[in-house]
Formats: structure tokens, sequence, C-alpha cells
């Protein structure tokens, strides 16, 4: 897999230019200061990965990632939390708040490689077969599993595919995070941002940005907040 690295700061591209050197089986094939730049670059040569700053003179990173190419998978880095909710909502694989350590770094990349796999395969007959009180079946990898609806933790959408998050493994199906919202049961089942769904009954804790499911921090998206609190959560919180 190939990736560009996109910063205004040079010590921040050799920073991330260090951390591929030390993950196998990551070539970088471009470095740049800015959108201007990169976008020439884009335009002419396929690119699977792009570690992307977001705050960045002109244009900014999360401007810039609605103009790249449908394929090319994008991991912002920065040195601010606020952003996360937002970036989420220009399908980018995940976020990486600086200075990035080398085990978070390779957790993205491995991400992003699922992600490529994806897109280089072809998956005609990848869905939601049927709906049932308490599960489903659904279409994925040739098979077609049986996932209750207790069991799922989490759904992560991006593009034309979604991955469903169980405790001991996860279901990729192509299929849009839209479709699979509309036929899960709403009152397990809540949108949290453009590419998240999660079980409430399945969350540890929230924060006014965060929804937390075991070891995994889900992003709520602006738009999405006050429904999910309102509904989901406090009419439920136990007064003293």
């Amino acid at each position: 897999m190939n990736c560009i690295i996109v910063d205004d700061e040079p010590l921040a591209r050799k920073a991330i230019q260090k951390l591929v050197y030390q993950t196998e089986n990551l070539e970088v094939i471009g470095s740049f200061n800015g959108a201007d730049a990169t976008s020439d670059f884009l335009a002419k040569n396929a690119v699977d990965l792009i570690f992307l700053d977001i705050q960045m003179p002109g244009v900014n990173g999360i401007e810039f990632a609605r103009s790249i190419p449908r394929n090319t998978l994008v991991v912002f880095t920065t040195a601010f939390h606020e952003f996360a909710s937002e970036s989420y909502e220009v399908d980018a694989i995940d976020y990486l708040i600086k200075p990035v350590k080398l085990e978070r770094f390779q957790k993205a990349v491995e991400k992003a490689r699922t992600y490529c796999k994806l897109f280089h395969t072809k998956h005609t007959n990848s869905n939601i077969e049927n709906i049932t009180a308490d599960y489903i079946f659904v279409r994925a990898e040739r098979r077609i599993f049986k996932v209750h609806f207790s069991d799922i933790l989490y759904i992560e959408g991006l593009k034309d595919y979604v991955i469903i998050y169980l405790e001991s493994q996860k279901v990729i199906t192509l299929m849009n995070i839209k479709t699979i919202h509309e036929l899960l049961p709403k009152s397990f089942f809540v949108r949290v941002s453009k590419s998240y769904i999660i079980n409430v009954g399945n969350i540890d804790s929230v924060d006014n940005n965060t929804v937390y499911i075991g070891e995994n921090e889900i992003p709520i998206g602006n738009i999405y907040r006050d429904y999910f609190f309102n509904e989901f959560v406090t009419r439920k919180i136990l007064n003293k």
C-alpha cells in the first residue's frame, strides 16, 4: 500500500515519514506542504492513503478531503482533539493526535489495509439477506452470517461498505450506512455521525463528543448530537 503525507510543518512530515518506515508494506510516494501541490500529484498518480493535517494555510485538511478521489483513503493528523467528529463527516477512516505513537499509527494503517482490500475486490452480492425479530442474515465473504442485534457493538460505514463490529469478529458487507440504518430497529440502534451507528444497549459511557463501547471510541457528529442525547441519554439519567 502506498501513501503520501500532507502537512505544512516540515518536522511533522518527517515524524510521519519515520512512522511509515517502521511499518511493513507501506511506502511513501510523496510529501507535500499544502493542498495545491497535493491536488496536482493526485491528478497524475493513484494514491491508496493520505496522512493529512487539518490546520494548514489556505485550504484546510477537512475542506481538502472533500475533493480527494473516491478510492483514496484519508487519515487525519492533528494536534487538536476538537476536530475529531468533523473529520468523520468527510469519510476519514481515522484521526491521529500528534505526536503520533507507533502503535496507534500502525492500528490506523491496518484499518486502511482492510478498506483497500475492499476497494480492490468486486463484491456484487453482499447485503442484508433477511431480518427477523432479533437477528439479521448478512451476506459477506461468500457466506451468510447470522447476526443477533444484541451482539452488535456498533456499525461503521465508509462509502459503499459497512463494517458490523461484534464482540469476537467483524462482518464487512457491501451496503451504505443509510440503508442498513433504515433496516435496523430504532429502539436499539441510533446513528451518531455520518459514519457510525451504535447499539445503545452496549454503551459503557458517553461524554459530549464521544461514545465509549469497551475500548472503542465513537465520535458524535454535531448534527446528530441533540437527537442522541435527548432520545437515548438524558431521559434515562438517574438523578439523586
